[in-house]
């Protein structure tokens, strides 16, 4: 009887221990493919206007937390979406401001609605992208 006492209080212990080392990588997990989701579309878009020749645009939504991909074969000055919206996470994962970046044929970037950087935040820990006026990614804690 006192080992199977023994053995619950020790399991009990180690649970406590367990259970909040597994939220907290929970998320990690959720705010890193909240970031890699943006990153990655941030580098696509990028890719696409320089290979297609024409520009682009990515028009990121924090509320319903998705971005739009959006083009311009035309090249008039007048975007339409390409495909549907993209979900960048299911979670409670936030996004500081409505973002829309355009990228163009020479590979500059440009803010035309927000700024060229953007918080991803969940769970209290925030990380900022930032994309330089030709395209470069970088993140930070």
């Amino acid at each position: 009887m006192i080992e199977l006492f023994v053995a619950l209080t020790v399991s009990m212990v180690v649970m406590g221990f367990a259970i909040p080392v597994m939220r907290q990588s929970t998320a990690r997990y959720r705010l890193s493919g909240a970031v890699s989701s943006v990153t990655g579309a941030i580098r696509a878009t990028r890719y696409l206007a320089l290979m297609k020749g024409y520009r682009y645009r990515l028009a990121i939504s924090p509320t319903a937390k998705t971005y739009q991909l959006q083009n311009d074969p035309e090249r008039d000055g007048s975007y339409a979406n390409d495909g549907t919206a993209v979900p960048i996470t299911s979670s409670a994962v936030t996004i500081s401001a409505a973002t829309t970046l355009e990228f163009r044929p020479n590979g500059q970037v440009v803010a035309t609605t927000g700024a060229m950087n953007l918080d991803v935040a969940y769970n209290g820990v925030t990380k900022t992208i930032a994309v330089s006026t030709y395209g470069n990614v970088t993140v930070t804690p």
